[in-house]
């Protein structure tokens, strides 16, 4: 099975096939930086970490270019209030410090979600000039105008707009949320450029006088500007389809006449109680405040327990449960490796786990290819470690056979899904190292050797009480972390 991915545009799932043969180019809208990261960011781009990771698993981690932007300006309030400027008026400070401020604090966040960093993550602000080459382009063709140091988009000149979120230019009137705006052809025409009122302290030189672009515009430019138009994969929040992605298609097709973007790809919301999260509605979580009572990595696990296109219920029973369940995980993957540190049986890889890792790989990689169902994914790695478990239990596998289960856990569990770090297994048990614990095993079998068997449990005893269980079978003692 190849990989199928939901395509918003078309509404049904599409067998995915690179424009460019072997090479992915994917943009996700990225965060407005004027206040802190919330669990709502970490759904979208936990999500879209690991549909970038599974691209580079199959096509090579070169072979995909994956851009993010961040919105420095012109994304506007439902009141026509700058996102950033009332950030900067809520802290007391500049704009642009509000901007250095929350993009550090953003990337921080992602880094403990262990989320992997985009290749190109351009500012829109660094971007003005393409931003004004792409309006005057759309005002030769005459899909827009210019009304009192404003641009506007019409949306009559384009009469595909609204195909991808299915709304009707007939019915937008009630769609525009903010106050009409007596500038406009039609209500919901949308601003390419807004004229600077005098306060206003973002603001950039253009033919239209002094001012700034509009939120759409940005994503047309950064987008096209690294990836080329059209591109393979434009990710975002399912919030953002109309008008936001709406309004990119139809700026970007109409200037240049060739299609924008191939697949769109939407996740789903965070909702608490079954209704959405959102900073205005006071609901949304910020991360910093989550990470001081949950580990990130039981945040991302909760987060890949579901489909990235379902909603994702937000309660403290679930983040419990997912660090219930991140544990069961971890602990199967630390037996593995600590009983590759103790053993000491040669041999070759078994057949049956040889076949067995390699129909857990398959099970694996087909629910990745139905959509990136990271849910599915997962179980199929409780699946397996239920059987290494039992493996442990009852036998003693060889070095080669362990390392190929282990290796299984380093790729699917950690090189797609992100959950399993190195560190699983490493450094624990009290700080003792292999060569400390095989001399007192040593110690301990002269001593039953000896027939002085008190002293020889009070050793396995005390080693227990630091987390090393040793194992005594007809060949000798093992050892493995608890």
């Amino acid at each position: 099975m190849a990989l199928q991915v939901y395509n918003t545009l078309t509404r049904k799932k599409e067998l995915f096939e690179p424009i460019h043969q072997g090479r992915v180019g994917i943009y996700v809208c990225g965060p407005t930086v004027y206040g802190p990261t919330h669990i709502g960011h970490a759904k979208s781009y936990v999500s879209f970490d690991v549909i970038v990771r599974y691209l580079r698993y199959i096509y090579g981690e070169r072979n995909v270019l994956y851009v993010q932007n961040l919105t420095d300006v012109g994304h506007i309030l439902d009141s026509g209030e700058d996102r950033v400027l009332k950030g900067a008026r809520r802290d007391r400070v500049q704009p642009m410090e509000v901007v250095e401020r929350y993009t550090r604090s953003y990337f921080q966040d992602m880094d403990a979600l262990r989320v992997q960093r985009p290749n190109i993550s351009p500012r829109a602000s660094a971007h003005i000039i393409e931003q004004i080459e792409l309006i005057k382009q759309l005002l030769a063709r005459g899909h827009a105008y210019a009304v009192d140091g404003n641009v506007y988009f019409s949306v009559q000149s384009d009469p595909d707009y609204g195909k991808l979120s299915g709304q009707k230019i007939a019915m937008l009137q009630d769609a525009v949320r903010i106050e009409a705006d007596p500038k406009k052809r039609h209500p919901a025409d949308f601003h390419l450029w807004r004229k600077a009122a005098p306060e206003h302290i973002l603001r950039w030189p253009s033919p239209w006088g002094e001012g700034y672009p509009g939120w759409h515009v940005e994503c047309s430019v950064m987008s096209t500007k690294y990836l080329g138009q059209p591109f393979d994969i434009h990710g975002g929040g399912l919030e953002n389809r109309f008008p936001h992605h709406e309004s990119e298609i139809a700026q970007s097709e109409c200037a240049y006449d060739v299609p924008f973007a191939k697949y769109w790809l939407h996740n789903n919301m965070v909702t608490q109680r079954g209704e959405e999260m959102h900073r205005s509605a006071g609901n949304a979580f910020d991360l910093q405040d989550l990470f001081k009572q949950h580990e990130p990595l039981v945040i991302r696990f909760f987060i890949l327990g579901s489909h990235y296109r379902s909603p994702l219920d937000f309660d403290e029973e679930a983040l419990a449960a997912a660090k219930s369940g991140l544990e069961r995980l971890h602990t199967g993957v630390r037996a593995v490796r600590n009983r590759m540190a103790s053993s000491a049986r040669d041999g070759g890889l078994d057949d049956a786990w040889e076949q067995k890792i390699a129909q857990t790989r398959a099970k694996f990689v087909a629910e990745m290819d139905d959509d990136f169902n990271t849910a599915t994914a997962i179980a199929v790695l409780f699946e397996f470690t239920k059987d290494v478990n039992t493996l442990l239990a009852g036998g003693t596998p060889s070095l080669l056979t362990l390392q190929a289960i282990d290796g299984l856990y380093r790729e699917l569990g950690e090189q797609i899904l992100g959950i399993i770090p190195d560190s699983v297994g490493q450094d624990e048990g009290a700080g003792l190292g292999k060569p400390l614990v095989e001399m007192l095993l040593t110690a301990r079998q002269d001593l039953r050797n000896a027939k002085q068997y008190a002293l020889a449990d009070r050793i396995r005893d005390d080693l227990a009480k630091l987390g090393v269980i040793v194992e005594d079978g007809p060949n000798g003692s093992t050892w493995r972390l608890a």
